[in-house]
């Protein structure tokens, strides 16, 4: 037959390693929900970097509509009543 003190010990060591599964197993499940986070931001990154630069483009484009007048930021705004050449200005637009 075999030692009891044998098999306490045994037997106390598997239940070590079944605890030490299930920890393992729980920090596996954290990480790979914060790698889909990770993913996530990283996909969220992209499109404001497109979105910036596209932004970027417009308002260059645009000969950008928003200046500086008497440290004041104001909008360019087209004269809907002439062709469109001539420019009003709006104050309090934007930040200042």
């Amino acid at each position: 037959m075999a030692d009891p003190e044998v098999h306490e010990r045994i037997t106390a060591r598997r239940a070590e390693l079944d605890e030490l599964e299930e920890q393992l197993g729980k920090q596996l499940s954290e990480v790979r929900a914060e790698r889909a986070e990770r993913d996530e931001l990283a996909v969220a990154v992209g499109v404001w970097q497109r979105m910036s630069e596209q932004l970027a483009d417009e308002r260059a484009t645009a000969g950008s509509p928003v200046v500086q007048v008497a440290g004041r930021a104001v909008w360019l705004v087209p004269d809907r009543a002439s062709s469109g050449t001539s420019w009003l200005w709006r104050w309090g637009c934007g930040s200042g």
